[in-house]
């Protein structure tokens, strides 16, 4: 009985020893993954950034990069949902995914007002990209700048 008692805790300690290296690795892959979402998240920004710029710079086949630019607005904005930050940002952040998703929306819906912000739309996400809460305050403002009532 002594035996059977010694060998269920060894085994005990084995598999709690194990359920803590199995949650190790899922916070790390988490952590890693997350990440890479992030990754993803700001190369759609500076490709969306280039994409205006290209145009600007050119000024030929404008349907070509807007199209171009509102499809990595929407890869955008579908990593930006997948971001969670601390709690002390997270409101933060739900306030950065609702501009976000406000300039795809008025990108697809409003394409010949917002070929106008063009500019301003590029300071934004170059803001943005480079970390600063500006851009996303740039961002609302465009937002509010477009006439949701017209064409």
């Amino acid at each position: 009985m002594k035996r059977k008692m010694i060998t269920a805790i060894v085994w005990a300690i084995i598999l709690l020893i194990a359920l803590l290296v199995f949650i190790g690795l899922y916070i790390d892959k988490s952590r890693e993954i997350k990440e890479r979402y992030r990754q993803q998240y700001r190369q759609n920004i500076s490709d969306a950034a280039d994409e205006i710029d290209t145009y600007l710079d050119t000024k030929i086949d404008y349907d070509m990069h807007y199209k171009m630019l509102v499809s990595d607005m929407g890869a955008a904005r579908s990593f930006i949902f997948l971001l969670e930050d601390d709690d002390d940002t997270k409101n933060n952040m739900a306030e950065n995914q609702k501009a976000v998703n406000e300039l795809h929306y008025c990108l697809v819906k409003y394409p010949e007002q917002m070929k106008t912000r063009l500019e301003a739309v590029s300071r934004a996400l170059k803001d943005v990209y480079d970390d600063l809460d500006k851009g996303y305050d740039e961002m609302r403002e465009v937002v509010d700048s477009v006439n949701k009532l017209g064409k």
